[in-house]
């Protein structure tokens, strides 16, 4: 007996702009909808590590990027069917319309900038349009008209107004869209509820495990959205899943090794879930581990990976974790492959430099020295071409994937690893270093050309 496919019948919450609330409307969401049995799925567009987390604490259930300019068609078409769900809610990223910064020619025709309102016209999942009604009234009706009109091919389905004043704020609010844009229901007024916001930090939200009440804070916004929404009418909006392209069961990254050690903590817990689950449909073994509670990979490992997260914040905890430094350069010494991305290329050099102008002294494996006292802001799609063999590719492979961190390089020795360019295809030089079986960038990877 075969298992039966399901439609992937989605919605797409988006907003005009990032703060606007969409999501805590989308964690709302997906944990009314699971507490009340639903059969539901969620999905994030475009590189995000952290809202994925909160999403799998909603619904219990893994939380998959969609991301239309890293992903080839076929990775992205796998992991849209591979959601399998009755409903789908999808958090957008952004702005609606907020894209990689390309000209229409570098699209190669097919509009791809990777935007949210891209990833819904691709999908065929309507667009729900989360809009911050608490410094406005009739306005609100006015951007709600503006981005219904802008482009033909996204359909904005619905709105929910979000952070509204009470119920005279609330009929104003249906009264000015009633006769400005009366094809767009207005599916709930979302009042101003305190304990709703999430904190942040450099790099977006403080992760989800940091959460000092995380499951109160998630019943809240169920409450909310359950007390205040038309869930019947939200439902009925979703359309199913019309992805065009063949899925891909091949690994986005090819796996560095058979037997992957995976550092997982507070200070590593920026890894794609097609990247590691790919591994592991591939036949890896993956073997976490964590470096704060100075664990060493493990010892039969062939390859250790070090993602992304933040040693920054962690850098004397992780200096003096004795067994994972002896441990990570032991694997080395013995051939193993390591990679490290972002943060774990921070972890693989000589030493980190913390906030507050202290020096600490790293892994030693590559010529690198990084800075979080001097910050400056680094981000954007990248497109990498590797410039050596290495761990998870040989020289010429090119990959996409992205870039986002605030720290600075203040020395820089050894053989490059990528050529690097933007999303644009300007020339950023050379991106990461290779020394033998290690090798990093400040790059995420998330699938290849």
């Amino acid at each position: 007996m075969t298992n039966k496919i399901k439609a992937n019948r989605g919605l797409v919450i988006a907003a005009p702009a990032s703060g606007s609330g969409k999501t805590v409307v989308t964690l709302g969401l997906i944990r009314h909808l699971s507490a009340t049995g639903r059969d539901v799925a969620s999905a994030k567009a475009g590189p995000d590590y952290i809202d994925p987390v909160f999403h799998a604490a909603a619904g219990g259930r893994q939380c998959w990027n969609l991301d239309l300019w890293a992903m080839r068609p076929a990775t992205l078409a796998a992991t849209a069917a591979g959601l399998n769900a009755d409903t789908v809610i999808c958090e957008g990223v952004m702005g609606l319309f907020d894209g990689a910064f390309v000209k229409a020619d570098e699209t190669g025709g097919d509009g791809n900038d990777g935007s949210t309102a891209e990833l819904s016209r691709r999908t065929g999942w309507p667009v729900v349009l989360v809009i911050d009604a608490r410094a406005q009234a009739q306005s609100a009706a006015a951007v709600l008209k503006g981005f219904a009109e802008f482009r033909s091919d996204v359909p904005i389905a619905g709105v929910i107004f979000n952070r509204v004043g009470g119920e005279r704020h609330a009929e104003i609010l249906r009264r000015a869209c009633a006769g400005s844009v009366p094809h767009v229901p207005v599916l709930g007024c979302l009042p101003r509820t305190d304990g709703l916001n999430l904190p942040e930090r450099h790099l977006g939200l403080v992760q989800a495990v940091e959460h000092p009440d995380l499951e109160h804070f998630m019943e809240t916004a169920a409450a909310l959205v359950a007390e205040h929404m038309d869930m019947d009418r939200f439902l009925d909006l979703a359309r199913p899943l019309r992805l065009e392209g063949a899925g891909d069961s091949s690994p986005p990254i090819p796996p560095p090794g058979q037997r992957i050690a995976i550092a997982r903590d507070e200070a590593f817990a920026f890894s794609y879930a097609s990247v590691i689950e790919g591994w592991r449909t591939a036949g890896c073994e993956i073997l976490p581990f964590s470096p704060l509670a100075d664990e060493a990979p493990d010892a039969d490992s062939d390859a250790v990976y070090l993602p992304g997260g933040y040693p920054e914040l962690h850098a004397g905890r992780l200096a003096a974790a004795s067994n994972f430094l002896a441990g990570l350069r032991a694997r080395a010494a013995s051939g193993a492959a390591v990679f490290g991305e972002c943060g774990g290329y921070m972890v693989l050099g000589r030493g980190l430099v913390d906030a507050d102008g202290v020096r600490h002294a790293m892994a030693g494996l590559l010529g690198l020295e990084t800075s979080f006292a001097e910050r400056k802001l680094h981000l954007g799609y990248r497109r990498l071409t590797a410039l050596a063999d290495m761990p998870l590719s040989d020289a010429g492979v090119v990959f996409r994937g992205h870039e986002f961190h605030y720290s600075v390089v203040m020395f820089e020795e050894g053989r490059g690893l990528f050529q690097a360019s933007d999303a644009g295809g300007g020339d950023l030089g050379s991106a990461g270093l290779i020394d033998g079986r290690v090798a990093g960038s400040f790059l995420h990877l998330i699938d290849r050309e």
